[in-house]
């Protein structure tokens, strides 16, 4: 288990779905994007990492694991991994949104159990238990928004721009995740995200074409009706 002190964030690289999960909280009001949004933004990471690290694979535009055996490691990337390989063959886009829920309830408990987040246990109309969660290492998601931004922002030419830091940049922007684009009536500069999005890419240029497909499937399940917004 990871130190769970608050403070900046460790130098040990955090998965992009975990990234994406705590650069989402509203450090100011210690609030989370309503979960529609939120798990399609962490399974879109999880799938970009999974595409990046060559443990799925394009096959005609269908997110097809590598092999049978191949594993990352980290609980809820292999999770992702086994419903994939358990399920038909479907396009990236599709598993954007489809069931999307599994991929940020399994990371939440990670994240808790490696002490980003805390967990609040409640009862529903006084009966039925449930469970909450809260950042605990506010310092770390700070630190995760303050670099976002000036990725984002800054001066700094995208090609010095960590690799993992401009994935989950190009991500976040597709969600207008408001922790990175604050005004939401403010269009972020396109071109500097999309020189962000091939820095994120550039471990695997060959999947700059599907981490565009996640992206736009990002972009569309995120402004659709919450009402229809697939979990």
């Amino acid at each position: 288990m990871s130190d769970v002190s608050d403070g900046p964030l460790p130098p040990s690289p955090l998965s992009l779905p975990a990234r994406l999960c705590l650069l989402a909280w509203d450090t100011d009001r210690q609030h989370a994007p309503d979960a529609p949004h939120l798990c399609h933004l962490v399974r879109a990471g999880a799938l970009t990492e999974l595409a990046l690290s060559g443990l799925l694979v394009d096959d005609d535009g269908v997110a097809t694991p590598v092999d049978l055996d191949s594993r990352s490691g980290d609980a809820v990337l292999d999770g992702l991994l086994d419903l994939v390989r358990e399920s038909c063959p479907r396009r990236w886009g599709t598993w954007v949104t489809l069931r999307a829920r599994h991929t940020l309830a399994d990371l939440r408990e990670q994240l808790a159990a490696e002490g980003y987040l805390r967990t609040e246990r409640r009862r529903v109309l006084g009966l039925f238990p449930s469970v909450a969660y809260g950042l605990e290492r506010v310092a770390a998601a700070e630190a995760l928004r303050a670099e976002a931004r000036q990725a984002l922002e800054g001066a700094r030419p995208a090609a010095e721009v960590a690799e993992r830091t401009a994935a989950a940049v190009a991500l976040a922007a597709a969600a207008r995740l408001r922790t990175v684009v604050p005004d939401p009536g403010r269009e972020p500069d396109r071109w500097r995200v999309e020189e962000l999005a091939e820095r994120g890419a550039a471990a695997a240029p060959a999947l700059r074409g599907v981490v565009s497909e996640v992206r736009a499937a990002l972009t569309e399940a995120t402004t659709a009706p919450a009402a229809s917004a697939a979990g």
